[in-house]
């Protein structure tokens, strides 16, 4: 059977990361976010702090890394040749390591700029998982044991750069809904349900892509 990706992205404290874990519980797929995050990072000598802060420059470099993707091909790219850490090489970077990942086994992407990655993949299935504000700010306060001042500008901060990075590597907004298949306001709901439910659809593709 074909692999499948699933891309989830999702707003700072909206549970994303809950929901893929919980579906990859379910459809027995591997999840990556950070760790994918922490081999780049591990590559470039840097730490994880340092590497969101440099994804989070508003950059004009995509129209010169398309430029240069189109002369030499991702499988131009050996990782350990290209040690400059600026947003262009470690986007390159993540984008020839999740291509190996999604070569090798169904899996489930999260953030990444990953519906822009796979974009053109048949067998991608797209996710964007949102909820109120508020509800973020409250979980977030929660989670870190913050007060609300302090959770809503971790919330504003870790939206604010997300924005920027796929703006950069995909110029498009990452609200776009023409990206995805799905959008779930998750606000409220149980995690445990949402991720049955888009495990739910997901067999659906993958019974489609046995058909064929």
């Amino acid at each position: 059977m074909s692999k499948i990706i699933i891309t989830i992205n999702r707003e700072c404290g909206s549970g994303g990361g809950e929901i893929a874990r919980l579906l990859g519980e379910k459809l027995g797929f591997k999840v990556y976010g950070r760790t994918v995050l922490e081999a780049v990072a591990k590559h470039f000598g840097l730490s994880l702090e340092e590497m969101d802060r440099i994804k989070a420059q508003k950059t004009n470099w995509w129209s010169e890394f398309c430029t240069f993707y189109q002369q030499f091909g991702a499988a131009g790219y050996i990782l350990g040749t290209n040690t400059e850490p600026t947003p262009k090489s470690i986007f390159y970077a993540e984008e020839r390591f999740l291509r190996d990942l999604a070569e090798k086994e169904s899996c489930i992407i999260v953030g990444r700029a990953g519906f822009h990655i796979f974009r053109n993949e048949p067998n991608a299935v797209h996710f964007l998982i949102t909820a109120k504000r508020e509800a973020r700010i409250a979980r977030i306060a929660r989670k870190q044991n913050l007060s609300a001042e302090e959770a809503a500008k971790v919330v504003d901060s870790v939206d604010q750069a997300r924005d920027n990075f796929v703006q950069t590597v995909a110029e498009s907004s990452r609200y776009d809904a023409r990206h995805y298949n799905f959008v779930f306001d998750v606000t409220g709901m149980d995690p445990e349900k949402v991720a049955s439910f888009m495990a739910e659809n997901i067999r659906y593709y993958e019974n489609k892509i046995a058909a064929h």
